[in-house]
């Protein structure tokens, strides 16, 4: 397509440098100091080998942090991929309003995730939050929303609604993409409404699903913001630690830096792999 591929080169290198810099530079660095024994950031290094790694084996708060990414892959599946196509489908079939609806739902995702996370502090106060104001008004005693049996749930619910917006947008677009003329020529075959959204739709939408998924299985992994400013320390014993959160407050809060190293290399690890099994399991199609 260009004759002179210098060009390319040119505009090319500066973004391989700060891909370098600043992605694979600092990976490499972190397998590095998790065969060390640090103190702190800055400090002599003592050559430990594969114990971390051991460690991890044993690790309580570890185990818990998996099985709760885990969840949390279930919630985005379910509620931000599920309920997105959902409310793409409703809003895909009218006509006045279309653009308000693209809008609102569209929404939270341009919010800090810092002013979600804190307000929904805010609303999970036992003193005085919305949500025990609520039931003070019809005479029930006040809930602690953060306890180490409704925290995980607590805070699932701003992680779902906050993306909910970003598949949202994803799936109107596919919508977008399928041609009048299909459900047309299907209202005079006789289809129904709900046998048009799985005989074409569906189908017609499977690639995009598949991406939807793909991003929010491997996106679950990666949630650290809102969980970490609503339960901080993962709650009472770390009920709600996941991946990143556990990782964070081991690495800054502890000090433990070869640890967190350990912990960073692990997580990355695992996405890989969850995100080769999905790919495996979704294989695209092509249509």
């Amino acid at each position: 397509m260009y004759k002179n591929k210098k060009t390319l080169y040119f505009f090319l290198l500066p973004a391989f440098f700060f891909m370098v810099m600043f992605l694979y530079y600092p990976f490499f660095v972190n397998i590095y100091n998790s065969f060390f024994d640090m103190s702190g950031l800055v400090g002599e290094r003592r050559f430990i080998g594969l114990e971390n790694y051991i460690t991890l084996l044993y690790d309580a708060k570890l185990h818990t942090a998996v099985i709760n990414s885990f969840k949390m892959m279930a919630v985005t599946i379910v509620v931000q991929v599920g309920f997105a196509f959902v409310l793409a489908l409703m809003v895909d079939s009218i006509k006045i309003g279309n653009q308000f609806f693209r809008t609102t739902f569209f929404f939270p995702i341009v919010i800090s995730a810092t002013a979600i996370g804190l307000l929904f502090n805010l609303m999970y106060n036992y003193y005085g939050g919305a949500f025990n104001q609520i039931l003070a008004r019809f005479g029930l005693d006040p809930v602690m929303w953060l306890s180490e049996k409704n925290a995980f749930l607590m805070i699932s619910i701003p992680v779902a609604w906050q993306y909910v917006g970003f598949y949202f947008v994803i799936f109107l677009t596919g919508l977008g993409n399928i041609s009048e003329d299909i459900y047309e020529a299907a209202v005079v075959d006789g289809a129904t409404g709900l046998q048009k959204i799985f005989k074409i739709t569906i189908p017609l939408m499977r690639n995009v699903i598949v991406v939807c998924l793909i991003l929010g299985i491997t996106g679950a992994l990666k949630v650290f913001d809102l969980p970490w400013v609503i339960a901080p320390h993962g709650a009472p014993s770390g009920a709600t630690f996941l991946g990143g959160t556990y990782m964070y407050e081991t690495t800054f809060a502890l000090s433990n830096v070869d640890y967190g190293s350990t912990l960073a290399f692990f997580i990355v690890i695992l996405g890989v792999v969850v995100s080769q099994i999905t790919n495996l399991i979704f294989k695209k199609a092509d249509y």
